[in-house]
């Protein structure tokens, strides 16, 4: 099992994926959701760095005023839950990538204020579409699912629009995700975690990996920052923690 690993003292924010982190099939349990009203009664912030488009995160996820901001469409979406106040961070999709893409059967194909994905069998068709549109974006891999978007948009590029906003430096962030497209706002991230359940190859690039998947990774993981908040020292660097 993992042991207790320092984190850094002055950890001064959570930054989560949802799906498959935060939420299990969609949904995040009430010992999650009790674990991140203790962070945030402690003054850090919450961020949600998230692939999904904001009214499908609102919908299954009515606690999201929880988070000081969310950043969904993999990067390309910034949402103040206080205020209301959204910022397009990226460019639109073209329609006639949009077009090309419904030609060719896409199907399903979701459509977002700057992101269009679909399930990961279509990522040929898409990539081909592309090049052929010379549109310069890219797929990002998701799990079953690809995401297209304008180049430079990803979840570190999100990220740091974030914690722009809330005067933040990258070194103070505790970062935890599960899946390939965590791992661009994870490598920022003062503290890198995966969940339990996390694909192979990003348990393998983080700092911690938690005993426990899903929404009980992160609740172990708070736990970690408030039980021992003054004695955790810096991580001077990277460290490897894998599962039994």
């Amino acid at each position: 099992m993992p042991q207790n690993v320092p984190i850094r003292a002055q950890v001064r924010a959570l930054a989560t994926d949802y799906d498959g982190t935060l939420a299990s099939h969609g949904d995040v349990h009430a010992a999650t959701l009790a674990a991140l009203h203790r962070l945030k009664a402690s003054e850090r912030h919450l961020i949600m760095v998230t692939g999904r488009e904001l009214p499908d995160l609102r919908r299954v996820f009515p606690q999201v005023a929880l988070f000081d901001l969310v950043v969904a469409e993999n990067g390309a979406l910034l949402w103040r839950p206080g205020s209301g106040e959204e910022r397009q961070l990226a460019a639109s999709p073209p329609p006639a990538f949009v077009e090309a893409l419904r030609l060719a059967g896409v199907q399903p194909l979701a459509v977002g204020r700057s992101i269009v994905a679909t399930a990961n069998e279509y990522a040929a068709v898409v990539e081909l579409a592309i090049r052929e549109l010379g549109i310069g974006w890219r797929t990002i891999l998701n799990k079953d699912s690809v995401m297209s978007l304008p180049a430079g948009v990803d979840k570190a590029s999100g990220l740091a629009a974030a914690l722009e906003t809330l005067g933040l430096a990258a070194a103070d962030v505790l970062g935890v995700g599960d899946a390939e497209n965590d791992h661009a706002f994870l490598a920022e991230c003062g503290v890198a975690a995966a969940v339990a359940n996390a694909l192979p190859d990003l348990k393998a690039a983080v700092d911690i990996v938690t005993p426990e998947p899903e929404g009980a990774g992160v609740a172990w993981l708070i736990k970690q920052v408030l039980e021992d908040a003054e004695g955790f020292a810096a991580l001077a660097s990277r460290r490897k923690v894998a599962s039994a």
